[in-house]
């Protein structure tokens, strides 16, 4: 009898879901059964339901045959199987494929990558037994020293929610549950578990929660994470406005709410500000709800709202049984394999001044230099890491395509950078290690210097100082160019690095990204020319850090700072954890650039940048012609030719920004409206159409609390990065 609920809701669920409607009120089909479900419990079984039952689950219905809720820690990989403290338990059976990490996923700038990104992340899911997935996180990547960069997607909001979407497809489509996250203006890891982001209603909406309400509304997401942070004045997990007002009101969310570990900090607040699960323990949303219920504080009904939202997900997503859950290797071929195809997308060639690469057949003696052409990328630092059964470093790819070109690789390390939390990372010079790298650089025909960060110095719980090469990385470099100047510099990093010294001493600069267990393969066969780089900058890269307009404008790091992190300090026993950190108070973060996030600051100030946002070369020259336009009531259409001038096949990805002429509402100078990436042939022509939805044109008037359309002429500008336009035409809106 209780198995037969359970699996006769599922039935009609899936009877039911022809007439679903949209991808949310899919999670809707099953609430008459729901409802008689909720009848039958007790407060207590509904409360059971409304806490961690372990790290990572919550409860069903014991009773009536539901199982629990099983989540996964994301966005990446799937992780391995952790105890409390977030201590990994030494199974043999919990290895999973290594994806390339946020940054590099948008780097592609293809929603059929995160598409199949999601496919891949949510298939591993079902053979794991997992339940929902916590990611992708989609948080606007504001600040360039941000300890998360490398997990979020851009700092564009349409770039950003495109992807969003099709990642959270991916990964619903083969039956895993999303948890987006962080909802929402978690955007600095520096005081995140009590900082308050202060932003304007316009802001916030325009930039900061397209890409969630994208994911909700057009993709479907059945989950959202609750941030850490307070919006406003209101922490996120009890925030009325973010929670219950716009995301279940507006853009109608019928799924569930988990908070961040940690994050949720009082009873009837959070009972009344739409969060469903508390992550983890049960001191606010255990018996405290059961005794806030029958003082009459909090409706009951409240709570059933509760149970229903955990119960459509539930019945949405099929479960899997214990004894099922892990039944053969995880990490799979299908799997591996995109990760492959990600990572050769998103290399971004930044620099090709002499033409060093691809790598001449001339060249028969190379030099690697850099620990990072060796650093292991998968695990480290404070976020989720992914314990993957192999990962292809730089080098390794870099000999193994050698090898088959009869090319002979010698390797130094040239720097070092400390591992583990908490290890010391200066500027300084290992002069062992240099002169190492000089004696192999004299006898190279070409030096590959891989460099970069690593997921110490980036790393969920801190942001970074400053964004300088470590470890005297410079200093290195320097020294080698001055024996070897044919130099290819290939970052490896989440997030933008300081490239001043670096521009001035390397002809040929490659951003290689922390991309995945195939990382090292894909970057290899970019280099030797296998495949032309394709891969575009998701965000700005500036020229220094003071540059950017927080900074610019004093508005980060806040002068008042609190020492630890919250979730570290309650949660990672295995880094030393112990203390509670919820009391402590944080400063306001004042979003006081509002509209101008990163590439519209520089583009509407005029400010020159290192690399600008969309930016990325390749083997091949793209010819961009022919550009017209037209208007319907929902859709701009842009068509224009594009042809690959080159030799070999490659892709481009086309953008289009959109600029007003003589507007009268404030706005930045351009703004991404659409982009595609275009695969050609060598010297093939093809017509190409970029639609704009008319909707994405809006902006929220705060004098009427609602959406808006200007009216005037548009300018739209198309072109190959946002410094790059190649060619404009106008419409009137």
């Amino acid at each position: 009898m209780k198995k037969s609920i359970l699996f006769a809701a599922m039935a009609f669920a899936c009877m039911a879901s022809s007439a679903a409607t949209t991808p949310q009120s899919k999670l809707t089909v099953n609430d008459r059964k729901i409802n008689k479900i909720i009848s039958q419990m007790t407060l207590e079984e509904k409360v059971l339901m409304l806490h961690s039952k372990t790290n990572m689950s919550s409860e069903g219905v014991p009773r009536l045959g539901i199982p629990a809720i099983e989540y996964s820690d994301g966005p990446f990989g799937i992780r391995e199987e952790c105890g409390d403290g977030f201590r990994p338990l030494g199974w043999t059976t919990d290895s999973s494929t290594y994806f390339p990490t946020g940054s590099a996923l948008a780097a592609t700038w293809s929603e059929e990558m995160a598409y199949n990104y999601g496919k891949g992340m949510g298939t591993e899911g079902r053979i794991r037994g997992k339940d929902i997935i916590l990611g992708p996180a989609i948080n606007i990547q504001r600040l360039p020293v941000c300890g998360r960069t490398y997990e979020y997607l851009s700092e564009d909001p349409i770039l950003a929610a495109a992807l969003a979407v099709a990642y959270t497809k991916g990964s619903q489509d083969v039956g895993t549950a999303v948890c987006i996250k962080h909802f929402a203006l978690n955007n600095q890891e520096t005081n995140r578990g009590s900082v308050n982001s202060v932003c304007d209603e316009r802001t916030m909406r325009e930039i900061y929660l397209k890409p969630f309400e994208d994911a909700i509304i057009k993709g479907g997401a059945m989950a959202v994470m609750p941030a850490y942070n307070k919006v406003n004045g209101f922490y996120c997990t009890e925030n009325n406005h973010l929670q219950n007002e716009i995301m279940r009101g507006e853009w109608g969310f019928k799924g569930l709410t988990v908070s961040d570990w940690g994050a949720t900090h009082s009873t009837v607040g959070a009972a009344m500000g739409g969060l469903d699960v508390q992550m983890t323990g049960s001191n606010y949303f255990g018996q405290a709800l059961i005794d806030s219920v029958r003082a009459g504080v909090v409706p009951e009904s409240v709570v059933d709202d509760k149970v229903r939202d955990i119960l459509r997900v539930r019945f949405a997503i099929e479960p899997v049984p214990a004894d099922k859950a892990n039944p053969e290797k995880t990490s799979l071929p299908a799997q591996q394999k995109i990760a492959y195809e990600v990572a050769t997308k998103s290399v971004v060639l930044l620099k090709n001044q002499t033409k060093l690469l691809p790598i001449s057949k001339n060249v028969k003696k190379i030099a690697v230099i850099g620990q990072n052409a060796t650093d292991f990328t998968a695990r480290g630092g404070v976020g989720s890491g992914v314990k993957a059964p192999y990962e292809i470093t730089p080098l390794m790819g870099i000999e193994k395509v050698a090898k088959e070109m009869g090319v002979k690789v010698t390797y130094a390390k040239g720097f070092n950078i400390p591992s583990g939390r908490g290890g010391q990372v200066s500027r300084s010079i290992n002069t062992d290690l240099m002169i190492e790298a000089i004696q192999v650089a004299k006898d190279a025909d070409l030096v590959i210097f891989v460099c970069g960060t690593s997921k110490t110095i980036e790393t969920e719980g801190s942001d970074r100082p400053d964004i300088f090469l470590p470890q005297g990385q410079e200093e290195v470099l320097a020294a080698v160019s001055a024996v070897n100047p044919n130099v290819v510099s290939v970052i490896i990093s989440g997030g933008p690095c300081d490239l001043q010294k670096l521009e001035k001493l390397s002809p040929s600069i490659v951003q290689g990204w922390w991309n995945g267990m195939e990382g090292g393969n894909a970057l290899a066969e970019i280099l030797f020319g296998k495949i032309a780089p394709s891969g575009k900058l998701p965000f700005t890269f500036p020229i220094k850090l003071e540059d950017s307009p927080a900074y610019a404008m004093g508005n980060f790091p806040q002068k008042a700072r609190t020492e630890g992190d919250l979730f570290t300090d309650m949660y990672r026993l295995d880094l030393g954890g112990r203390a509670d950190r919820r009391a402590l108070r944080a400063p306001d973060a004042e979003y006081a650039e509002t509209l101008l996030v990163v590439y519209r600051w520089f583009e509407t100030k005029e400010k020159p940048v290192m690399y600008a946002f969309g930016h990325g070369l390749s083997y091949v020259d793209f010819k961009y012609d022919a550009i017209s336009a037209k208007k319907s009531k929902d859709v701009i259409k842009v068509t224009f030719n594009l042809t690959n001038s080159g030799n070999m096949q490659a892709d481009e990805v086309a953008q289009l920004y959109v600029h007003y002429v003589d507007g009268k509402v404030e706005r930045p100078y351009k703004e991404l409206k659409a982009f595609k990436r275009v695969a050609l042939e060598a010297g093939q022509t093809q017509q190409v159409t970029l639609e704009i939805p008319v909707v994405d044109l809006r902006y929220w008037n705060e004098s009427t609390n609602a959406w808006d359309i200007e009216k005037g002429q548009i300018e739209l500008q198309l072109g190959s990065a946002s410094d790059d336009i190649r060619l404009k035409t106008t419409l009137n809106i």
